[in-house]
């Protein structure tokens, strides 16, 4: 005979409750009875005094408190196998939680199981009440007649309370696993602490990969595009120089195309270096900024001061963001700061702090809320967890000042 899917889904799941409550009834019922063996030693102590006793008492004492931390595993195996619900090692820093629910919480759960799986075996003698009818003798059978109505009345309690008894298994579990996960689960100060580091892992993840990338696209233009412009332009300037025969018109046509080819080699470099700096990887943040320097269009002071005997290096994302925090005030300096003459730039490591400070002689006046330019700033710069400050009032001068985590 096939069993319907439906009522094999409600046996699976009346059998996986059964066997999570049977199992709830042992461990609760352990610390149930350590109670009462405690009270009783108390009252011995009390009313019937003997010179063992306290001994025993003191012995109890620190029994009750290991089973107090120690039946918090034997839990996490019976949520976890029976009913697929995962609670956290919680080992003795959680020691008040696990107190609370196996010493006081427990016990009261105890009781509701033991009196559910009584409900359960009553409601089964019952609804099997003329099965055991017919085993007793017949003479009992032939005295008492009137046992058949008597026997169905019971026959339907049991068959009642049976129908009962899978709902509130249900409950029962239900509640004990809510119970169970407030308790001893999570808390929230400890779930919030897990998401602020998976989501700290998760953007350190993201800025590194987005490093990685515009590392992978300067190396691919540098060795490709790049390299392909620097070999038309050099067979231009040879074109240029050894065709003198070619008609004035194709001179300039040459001419022409070896500027522009120039040109485009020069844009592919700024491209490149707004990417990713190769000498950032290889020589370090002191000398990219240096050619950064070289190649703003107004004076810069540049004052690096990187302690030499650093246990390690700054982390490559950090100096990534500082070298591109730099480049990019010292172009808004060059197109957005009036009547900015020089600029300076200081850069210096306390400890495990990298601070950037960028300050012009400008009018000031610069508001960030008001640039797209400098909210970016901000945001590279919060994506390493550092912080960005800005003072420009009107009349200047304007100063940008960044700290950013040197191992992020």
């Amino acid at each position: 005979m096939t069993v319907p899917p439906r009522l094999r889904r409600a046996l699976v799941r009346l059998r996986r409750d059964i066997a999570f409550i049977a199992a709830g009834v042992t461990l609760h019922l352990i610390a149930l009875l350590l109670h009462v063996w405690v009270v009783m030693l108390l009252l011995g102590t009390i009313f019937d005094p003997d010179p063992e006793t306290p001994v025993v008492l003191a012995l109890s004492v620190p029994l009750l408190i290991v089973a107090g931390v120690g039946l918090t595993e034997p839990q996490r195996w019976r949520f976890w196998t029976l009913c697929g619900v995962e609670l956290p090692r919680l080992r003795f820093k959680g020691a008040k939680r696990q107190f609370g629910y196996n010493l006081l919480i427990g016990p009261l759960l105890g009781v509701l199981e033991c009196l559910l799986l009584a409900l359960l075996l009553a409601a089964l003698a019952a609804a099997l009440v003329l099965v055991w009818v017919w085993l007793v003798p017949w003479e009992w059978r032939v005295e008492h007649r009137g046992y058949t109505t008597t026997a169905a009345y019971l026959t339907v309690a049991g068959l009642v309370a049976l129908a009962a008894v899978p709902g509130l298994a249900a409950g029962l579990v239900r509640l004990e696993i809510l119970v169970g996960r407030a308790v001893l689960g999570v808390s929230r100060s400890d779930e919030l602490a897990r998401r602020v580091e998976d989501l700290t892992a998760s953007r350190a993840g993201a800025v590194d990969a987005a490093d990685a990338e515009r590392r992978r696209i300067e190396r691919d233009l540098h060795d490709g595009a790049q390299q392909r412009l620097v070999s038309l332009a050099l067979n231009l300037g040879l074109a240029k120089a050894t065709l003198t025969d070619l008609p004035p018109e194709a001179q300039e046509v040459i001419d022409a195309a070896h500027r522009e080819a120039k040109d485009a080699i020069e844009e592919l470099n700024s491209l490149v270096r707004g990417l990713h700096p190769a000498v950032l990887d290889e020589l370090g943040l002191d000398a990219a900024l240096s050619g950064l320097a070289a190649r703003a269009p107004l004076p810069v002071r540049l004052r690096v001061d990187l302690p030499p005997d650093l246990p390690q290096r700054t982390a490559p994302a950090v100096e990534a963001v500082a070298y591109f925090v730099v480049s990019e005030a010292l172009t808004n300096i060059a197109k957005h700061a009036r009547e900015a003459t020089r600029a300076e730039v200081t850069v210096t490591r306390f400890g495990e702090i990298l601070r950037v400070v960028i300050a012009d002689d400008g009018v000031g006046g610069a508001d960030p809320s008001k640039g797209s330019g400098l909210q970016g700033l901000a945001q590279r710069v919060r994506s390493v967890d550092g912080t960005f400050r800005m003072s420009s009032p009107m009349g200047g001068p304007t100063m940008m000042s960044v700290e950013l985590p040197c191992l992020t």
